[in-house]
């Protein structure tokens, strides 16, 4: 699968005359907690060439691939991408930390070590908790749920959790939230719903864990409040970021 994705990113490349600068995946795969049918969620960023930054006419910002049973892919131009670092997307510092690369060129490593720089605690708590609470309507109604529901629940809450307590990003790997932010008492639980999720299909439904669901509500009740409190003030330079798109156009 790896050699049919880069074969896929080099055709994009060739097809659309742009240079992929960084390729990962960016689902289950890189949460490590990937079902045996899990598709692949392979998400990069690219560049065109110079011409097409100075056209009149407006050119597209993203390249999308039709979504297959097992591959969706699609990317993210430079421009696109270093004005959501600007406003420190959580998604983008995702990508940037998948531990499943690629593709990748000297300029992805040059941009992980700005990131930092533009990460915003608020922001960051934001998007997971939003992400929790879409969620997690699917994990309280009726007595039988989706295994995997759980897991897009428990993630955002422990990422909100890290957020909290280390004002960094959240690690990818569900494993070293799990270490870091689930409490002891319900670790034994979690391991069960986690081997469920490895090794049996996406639709695989088990009955409703009371004990998890109230960790759930309550946590996102306290990072709410805790979020409603937060004053952040933060300054982002974008000469950083403007010199950061000039030197990759002249790679």
């Amino acid at each position: 699968m790896k050699s049919l994705i880069i074969q896929k990113l080099n055709e994009i490349e060739k097809v659309n005359k742009v240079r992929v600068l960084l390729a990962v995946e960016s689902g289950s795969r890189a949460w490590g907690f990937a079902s045996p049918d899990s598709d692949y969620d392979v998400r990069f960023i690219y560049i065109r060439e110079r011409n097409d930054y100075l056209r009149l006419d407006a050119i597209s910002d993203v390249i999308e691939l039709p979504i297959s049973d097992e591959l969706d892919i699609n990317g993210w131009d430079l421009p696109k991408t270093l004005r959501l670092l600007y406003n420190s997307n959580p998604t983008l510092f995702e990508w940037l930390s998948s531990p499943i690369i690629y593709m990748e060129t000297s300029f992805a490593e040059t941009i992980r070590k700005e990131m930092m720089n533009f990460f915003s605690v608020k922001r960051s708590l934001y998007h997971y908790l939003s992400m929790a609470q879409g969620n997690s309507h699917a994990i309280q109604k009726g007595e039988m749920v989706r295994a995997k529901k759980y897991f897009y629940v428990l993630r955002p809450v422990l990422a909100c959790r890290w957020v909290l307590a280390k004002e960094t990003p959240p690690p990818m790997l569900f494993a070293d939230l799990a270490e870091a932010e689930l409490p002891l008492s319900l670790k034994e639980e979690v391991n069960k719903l986690l081997d469920l999720k490895i090794n049996f299909p996406e639709i695989k439904e088990i009955p409703k864990i009371t004990v998890l669901n109230d960790f759930l509500d309550s946590e996102m009740a306290n990072i709410k409040a805790k979020l409603s409190g937060l004053d952040e003030k933060k300054e982002n330079d974008w000469k950083k970021l403007n010199d950061l798109f000039l030197s990759a156009l002249s790679m």
